[in-house]
């Protein structure tokens, strides 16, 4: 199976119940990262995103959004409202099976391409600081991500804000 990035669409999740499972089955293993989908979240967070994007069947996922999507997550709202103009990637994740082939940084830098080609200047994400995912920010932080802010969730949840700019290609 190729490791090339594939779109997602709502149609592809509606025509494989098999695709859809799988999709929803990494994400939700990582719930505690990435947050808890339903089947008609998931179809929703695809057909409003930037950019969503697979390697095999459920090797990896990513979902991001431009400024202007139709999207109420706490962390997309802080960018709003601070941005004018970035792609936030919503969740990357990578099934502990397929780690260690490079897989989120295909994604990424496709990512990158993709959003350099519609006219963006920069990609920004979260990181959680509580939980902790030091892999997650050692992974940011070779991508050329910085710091750009700080936030409370609900249930005792902190993030980092991160923005990377697409002028620079470290580690891409």
């Amino acid at each position: 199976m190729s490791d090339d990035p594939a779109p997602v669409t709502r149609a592809d999740l509606a025509a494989s119940a098999a695709l859809s499972e799988a999709l929803l089955a990494l994400n939700n293993t990582h719930a505690v990262e990435l947050s808890w989908l339903t089947p008609e979240r998931l179809s929703h967070l695809v057909d409003a995103a930037f950019l969503a994007k697979r390697i095999g069947q459920a090797d990896a996922l990513l979902l991001a959004f431009d400024q202007d999507a139709d999207y109420d997550s706490p962390n997309f709202l802080w960018f709003r409202a601070r941005r004018p103009r970035f792609v936030y990637v919503d969740r990357i994740v990578v099934a502990a099976e397929a780690r260690g082939r490079g897989l989120a940084r295909r994604l990424y830098r496709d990512l990158f391409d993709q959003a350099r080609r519609a006219g963006h200047d920069q990609v920004v994400c979260e990181v959680n600081s509580n939980p902790p995912n030091p892999a997650s920010d050692a992974f940011h932080a070779q991508l050329g991500f910085v710091q750009v802010g700080t936030g409370a969730l609900p249930g005792d949840k902190t993030v980092s804000y991160l923005a990377r700019p697409l002028a620079s290609e470290p580690g891409a």
